[in-house]
């Protein structure tokens, strides 16, 4: 088996909207995720002076990032994923000039990065916007916000130009499907046509992002980012196996339009067949052409399809619903748990795009306790991790090209779907309940050491 490269990125990951807190300080404007206290799945609140949601605070991560890229440092991060929220640079979204303090804010958080070493992946929209762009403009399902995003991303890339190198444009893109509010702006209940505009949009916004990049960041890298949700067929029987395919593109649209340029034919025959007709522009066309420099997903599960609706029993994971696999084991939070999934993954997507492959999310989720010791014994977490990380290896030995791994929240932060604390995913362990209670206090996992080992070993020390 191949040890990792030398220069692979091994790191974290991290959401803006999941632990900085600070949610209107230094001029910061509401965004989506603001509006949505209980997380992605739950009801849009008009915020109210005095309200509360555990986002507000969150870990804290604004004003106590110093210690926390210190103890990224000791376990060796060559990386670190984070977004910028769009709405400290840019409060309401459709203002000419920037919010100054915003941009310092980034400017400081790069340099501590900088100071050990530590590369930032930067998301450009991660499962937030302006939330007056959505009641002002209708979110991304006006044209319009294509030209308030280009302007956010060159603002961004002219700032942080020598700082940042690595680059996304937009979070689990294709998550709009499937929650259109977080991923779009739109409604819920808003029908398929109005979200495949709002994502027309968007995937022209994502190409003048990257266009504008290459112009801006001449070395630097930038890519997309997909939610890999990976279906396998239930059974053997042809008709599950094509409707295994047909449900794997509806993700798979998005790379193939990020990666090649155009829209597939086959989703050019969904949108005739369910009279779906596009306000595509020449200009449009002209501007998908420029495509990304590679692809980053995420992943955490995989799931199984069926043409038998009888047989059709599903169960939310992430975002996605789908059918239980019956050879797999699942999390507390009936994520079933499949680190081949993520060798197949890798080579399906190297064989259809031949562009470097970065994992920006993997991870186990569960509720951690600390033993009377004061230690965190989550050797749950390093199974899951170790397991996932070999079958990386094994990719990497297929010839799959793996730039790098961002294990999602190396630090515990709040979870996006149900914005709760409960469901941990860090090496590093913070003190705050579901309910906003606790000192916010940090301390070092089992984990945290294991992947230490892992970083300095480039892998080696990994239980195959």
């Amino acid at each position: 088996m191949k040890l990792f490269p030398q220069d692979f990125l091994w790191g974290g990951a991290v959401a803006a909207n999941q632990v900085e807190g600070a949610y209107r300080e230094a001029g910061k404007g509401l965004s989506t995720s603001d509006v949505q206290p209980q997380g992605i799945f739950g009801d849009v609140v008009e915020r109210r002076e005095g309200d509360f949601g555990i986002k507000d605070v969150a870990i804290d991560f604004y004003h106590q990032y110093p210690q926390d890229i210190a103890l990224f440092a000791e376990m060796g991060f060559k990386c670190l994923r984070t977004s910028i929220a769009w709405t400290r640079i840019f409060p309401h979204g459709d203002e000419d000039q920037p919010n100054e303090a915003g941009l310092a804010f980034y400017d400081s958080l790069f340099d501590e990065m900088a100071k050990y070493g530590i590369q930032p992946v930067v998301t450009l929209s991660h499962y937030e916007m302006p939330w007056e762009l959505v009641k002002k403009h209708g979110g991304w399902g006006n044209r319009k916000t294509i030209g308030f995003f280009e302007h956010y991303a060159r603002t961004v890339f002219q700032r942080y130009q020598h700082k940042v190198k690595y680059w996304l444009t937009f979070n689990e893109i294709n998550m709009s499907l499937h929650a259109p509010l977080t991923g779009v702006g739109l409604p819920a209940g808003s029908s398929k046509a109005e979200i495949y505009q709002a994502i027309h949009h968007q995937l022209v916004a994502s190409a003048k992002a990257v266009k504008a990049c290459h112009e801006i960041i001449p070395d630097a890298k930038i890519g997309n980012m997909l939610l890999g949700g990976l279906m396998y067929p239930l059974s053997c029987q042809p008709q599950d196996v094509w409707e295994t395919l047909q449900q794997n593109r509806t993700w798979l649209f998005f790379g193939d339009v990020q990666c090649r340029g155009e829209y597939p034919g086959y989703m050019l025959r969904y949108f005739r067949e369910n009279n779906i007709t596009l306000d595509i522009t020449p200009e449009d066309r002209q501007a998908l052409k420029t495509t990304i420099d590679f692809i980053s997903f995420s992943y955490y599960m995989t799931g199984c399809v069926t043409a038998d609706e009888e047989l059709n029993r599903k169960s939310r994971g992430n975002i996605l619903d789908m059918v239980p696999n019956p050879h797999l084991p699942s999390s507390e939070w009936g994520w079933q748990i499949d680190p081949t999934g993520l060798r197949i993954l890798l080579n399906m997507l190297w064989d259809r795009y031949q562009k470097p492959l970065f994992i920006v999310e993997n991870g186990l989720g569960a509720k951690d306790k600390i033993s009377a010791d004061g230690a965190i014994h989550d050797d749950y977490r390093i199974s899951y991790l170790n397991d996932h990380l070999v079958q990386v290896a094994e990719a990497i030995d297929d010839g799959v090209e793996v730039m790098g791994y961002t294990s999602w929240g190396p630090i515990d932060i709040v979870s996006a779907s149900k914005a709760e604390m409960s469901k941990r995913y860090g090496f590093i362990y913070v003190d705050r309940d579901d309910h906003g209670e606790g000192t916010l206090t940090r301390r070092r996992k089992d984990s945290f050491y294991w992947y230490s080992e892992v970083i300095a070993s480039n892998g080696e020390s990994l239980k195959r």
